[in-house]
């Protein structure tokens, strides 16, 4: 009997273990199933916001922060509230106060999330878990901080009044405007929440990883390979710049690697975060139950952080995904380019009448 009792300690411990392993779905090559859709949509930033001391806060916490949230001037629970369609017969809004503000979409269609990040079972409220502050550890804040104002204010200017810059083609419009990429860093690498259309469906099989991401249809395909090595070896030419990065994927246990290269640098645009062409991005996919998957990235750009940093968020079973018609009916761009020349004929009008004033004032 004595000779059997390992045996036994094992065998209880294997049929302890069952039960946890059992909720992990696996595909046929023996892989945690990361197929299904999912969502990520959660009011947590990227970078923690500086009232919030910890990375970690209870659940009652977690609710006090989402109460005090707010979205285009709305808390989230009146968003969620108000998510109605806009009647099409009750006229402008008023001026001044709260509901004048306008909307870009119904309420119905925002869906930033209505609580905290939850993962590994705790409430979070940064992305950022490295460096332990929760803040990019940019190497130069202030020029970068300009560097984005500089991108508003030119962005102001293609919309202004004024004369400014005009749309004068397609080109001139950013991405998002463009319905190339989506907004706010959804597709990645990184992949971020919105304000709207945070649903990925994906699907996994012996040889690739698929993402597609519901905000612009954006497919992100990565080859699997044994191992890092390999991948590595198979990343493209570094004069090949796709959407979204050069990708390459391998396994690790029981998480999913992804590596992206090489982001196409006008990509930085619409990008969460900056980085260089020299950065490269590793996130990391763990099927942690059944109704959650762990999601983790890697920045790692000397040429623009003081160290590598890191994110975590997690994605939970979604019910679908809409389909996402950027610029419907394919009129968007007409209407932006036909209002830009509309822009530049009062514009000229307005400076030859000026003109034609200051001539006559002057005889």
């Amino acid at each position: 009997m004595p000779m059997l009792r390992p045996a036994l300690i094992a065998f209880a411990i294997a049929i302890a273990a069952a039960p946890a392993m059992a909720q992990v779905p696996r595909a046929r090559d023996g892989k945690p199933d990361l197929t299904g859709i999912w969502s990520h949509a959660s009011v947590t930033p990227l970078q923690r916001a500086p009232a919030n001391k910890t990375l970690v806060v209870s659940e009652e916490e977690a609710k006090r922060i989402v109460d005090g949230h707010s979205v285009g001037g709305y808390t989230v629970n009146e968003l969620y509230n108000s998510s109605a369609y806009s009647d099409p017969k009750a006229g402008p809004p008023p001026k001044g106060g709260k509901d004048s503000l306008v909307q870009a979409y119904d309420f119905f269609w925002r869906d930033p999330g209505n609580k905290l990040a939850f993962v590994r079972g705790e409430y979070r409220t940064s992305y950022i878990v490295e460096p332990a502050n929760g803040q990019l550890p940019l190497k130069d804040p202030k020029g970068d901080a300009e560097r984005r104002r500089l991108d508003r204010e030119l962005r102001e200017q293609y919309n202004s009044d004024s004369g400014g810059v005009a749309y004068e083609g397609p080109e001139v419009p950013n991405l998002g405007e463009r319905c190339l990429i989506g907004l706010g860093n959804t597709g990645g690498p990184g992949m971020l929440t919105g304000s709207y259309n945070n649903n990925y469906r994906f699907v996994q099989t012996a040889d690739y990883v698929m993402i597609l991401v519901e905000m612009v249809h954006e497919a992100r395909i990565a080859p699997i390979f044994a191992t890092a090595a390999e991948a590595r070896a198979h990343h493209k030419p570094s004069a090949i710049k796709p959407w979204f990065g050069d990708s390459v994927g391998w396994w690790e246990g029981d998480t999913f690697v992804m590596e992206t290269i090489n982001v196409y640098p006008e990509q930085q645009q619409n990008h969460g975060f900056t980085i260089s062409p020299k950065a490269v991005i590793t996130e990391r996919f763990t099927r942690a139950s059944e109704k959650d998957v762990v999601y983790e990235f890697t920045v790692d750009d000397p040429d623009t952080y003081t160290q590598p940093w890191k994110a975590e968020l997690s994605f939970y079973p979604s019910k679908g995904m809409y389909e996402y018609a950027c610029h419907e009916g394919n009129y968007g761009m007409t209407g932006i380019l036909a209002g830009a020349r509309e822009k530049e004929r009062r514009w000229a009008a307005e400076s030859a009448k000026a003109k034609t004033k200051n001539i006559k004032g002057g005889q």
